[in-house]
């Protein structure tokens, strides 16, 4: 499929020289280009009406009207692309997803069993045993699913959904047999097959062995409301209701979601969100569908589409947390930080005992640079942790990081050190904690260890290639330092602050035309005024003279070898 959108976006130019088609196919192509699906969806409608029969525009159009969620204009777009081109993949997505959605089995049928439309295997094996279910026919529907045996995961799918179609048909026995899934485990695909898994055993009145997976999932990380309350209601001894799918066009947006959520992982978000967008078509009530399709659209930089993809999730949802910890990481990365810890705040005070919400606010007070605020989060979120362990390392290194830079140094390096206890090699604490300690003028050869094992976790990463460079900087092993801090700049070749840096070294090792070079390239990348200020006053006295004048007004000596700089 993505390589046949592509060909096609490259096939239109050739054909949008008409008298009144390149104006609207230039600009949907520019919006297309930058993943502003609603506005490349409005371009190439006003360019079919000068070209209806033109396949390229046609498929792109078709493509961003998906994508934009316009999925009524995306049914009439379907219609003529299939008549243009009767095996054109898009087209048939889009025609098999009406069909679902009005249950029109027959034709969804005839459009999975084409081989025209080189579906997915995966996907257009699930949708025939869901169609079948959809006829009534759940003999043909298991023999579909069993069908799925070419490889593991086309086994362990096929055999998932088919316990969701046992279950659908209260056959709850064989369902929970079929979800054993024999010597590798149960088919726990992911959260909502532990829940289904749940309900059949409840269904079946195996409550002990349902109250054995939901502690297995909360004991695995599986921590969230829903399970939390299934659990307790297990224990209470009350039934759980299978509530995975109720209808078999549910089960066939599962399908969709399945290949979106594949499609995404593989880098292919933009085919990834078609399928999440016709899931939902499918089936709107699939809120897992619909936050993928937000996620998606956060990544791509269509932050107003995430948002409102994300508050399509009811507030009785068992997604609304996610939901919502979602809408404010998009709000915050359109820089509308204020609304961001706004959403977080009102979250955390419906649900003051949630953990990750907590964090979350930590996370967006602290992307907003209101590091007392974030610092206090973070420590709520501290205070409600009954057993620390090692996954709780991101914590105290993010409050760290609030108390640094609120300037609580001591609380900070605490927690930089708890981080390290929890995670002992973990390369981004250690290059925290190491590049502040030279910051500092303190613990100079731990700093550098800390930094070497940093640097040899990740390589390739240039803010810790620069800090090594740096630490060896301050301790005026000047000639050591270059490599490294020119290794920086090849991998972060725009970052103001390493290209000054880099300009310090070459200073100290006499390559002073060069230095001068190096800050220009700082400048030009608009570091902080501050920062700007300093690199101008280098420019024009030098670095000795600005550094002689900065420690003389900090009341120190002169820099020596092991504090200069």
């Amino acid at each position: 499929m993505a390589a046949c959108v592509a060909s096609a976006m490259a096939m239109a130019a050739g054909t949008a020289g008409a008298q009144g088609l390149a104006g609207p196919y230039l600009a949907a192509s520019q919006a297309d280009f930058r993943n502003d699906y609603d506005a490349a969806a409005g371009y190439y409608a006003q360019a079919l009406l000068r070209s209806p029969e033109n396949r390229s525009l046609l498929q792109n159009g078709l493509v961003a009207h998906i994508a934009a969620g316009r999925l009524e204009g995306a049914e009439t777009i379907a219609a003529s692309l299939l008549e243009v081109e009767p095996s054109n993949q898009v087209g048939a997505l889009m025609k098999l997803a009406i069909a679902l959605e009005t249950e029109a089995y027959d034709a969804a049928g005839a459009i999975t069993a084409n081989e025209e439309f080189r579906l997915n295997p995966l996907f257009a094996g699930l949708l025939e045993g869901w169609i079948d279910v959809g006829e009534g026919d759940f003999t043909a529907a298991k023999e579909a699913f069993d069908a799925l045996n070419q490889n593991e995961t086309l086994i362990v799918y096929g055999q998932y959904h088919k316990a969701l179609a046992l279950s659908l048909a209260g056959d709850f026995a064989t369902a929970i047999t079929v979800m054993e899934g024999g010597e590798d485990g149960p088919l726990h695909v992911n959260r909502d097959a532990v829940i289904a898994h749940i309900a059949m055993l409840s269904q079946a009145d195996e409550a002990d062995r349902a109250l054995a997976i939901a502690d297995m999932a909360l004991s695995d990380g599986y921590s969230d409301r829903e399970l939390t309350r299934i659990r307790e209601r297990l224990a209470a001894g009350e039934k759980i209701e299978f509530t995975t799918i109720s209808s078999p066009k549910q089960g066939a947006a599962l399908v969709f979601g399945l290949l979106g959520n594949a499609l995404a992982r593989d880098d292919a978000d933009r085919f990834g969100l078609v399928y999440a967008r016709l899931a939902n078509y499918v089936d709107p009530a699939f809120e897992e569908a619909r936050i993928l399709s937000a996620e998606l659209l956060a990544d791509q930089g269509q932050y107003d589409m995430a948002i409102d993809a994300y508050e399509g999730i009811s507030p009785n949802s068992p997604w609304y947390i996610s939901a919502e910890i979602g809408r404010a990481d998009a709000l915050g990365a359109d820089d509308q930080g204020d609304r961001a810890v706004e959403a977080l705040s009102i979250l955390a005070r419906e649900h003051p005992e949630e953990l990750t919400v907590l964090t979350a606010l930590g996370d967006v007070q602290r992307t907003s640079e209101n590091f007392v605020e974030a610092a206090e989060a973070y420590s709520r979120a501290v205070d409600l942790i009954e057993e620390v362990s090692t996954q709780h390392w991101v914590l105290f290194y993010s409050r760290g990081i609030a108390y640094e830079q609120s300037d609580q140094w001591p609380l900070a390096e605490a927690d930089f050190r708890k981080a390290l206890e929890l995670q002992p090699d973990q390369p981004l604490v250690l290059n925290y904690l190491g590049y502040s300690l030279v910051e500092l003028r303190r613990n100079f050869d731990e700093a550098q260890a800390m930094i070497e094992k940093a640097v040899e976790q990740r390589p390739d990463d240039g803010y810790i290639t620069d800090s090594l460079g740096w630490v060896l900087y301050r301790l005026g092993k000047y000639e050591e330092a270059v490599p490294h801090m020119e290794r920086a700049v090849e991998l972060l070749p725009i970052d103001p602050i390493i290209n000054d840096h880099l300009g310090d070294v070459l200073w100290k090792v006499g390559r002073k035309l060069e230095a001068e070079f190096q800050w220009r390239r700082a400048l030009s990348f608009e570091p902080e005024e501050e920062e700007a200020a300093r690199i101008r006053r280098k420019l024009e006295v030098g670095l000795d003279v600005v550094l002689e004048a900065e420690f003389a007004e900090e009341g120190t000596l002169a820099p020596t070898a092991q504090d200069d700089g």
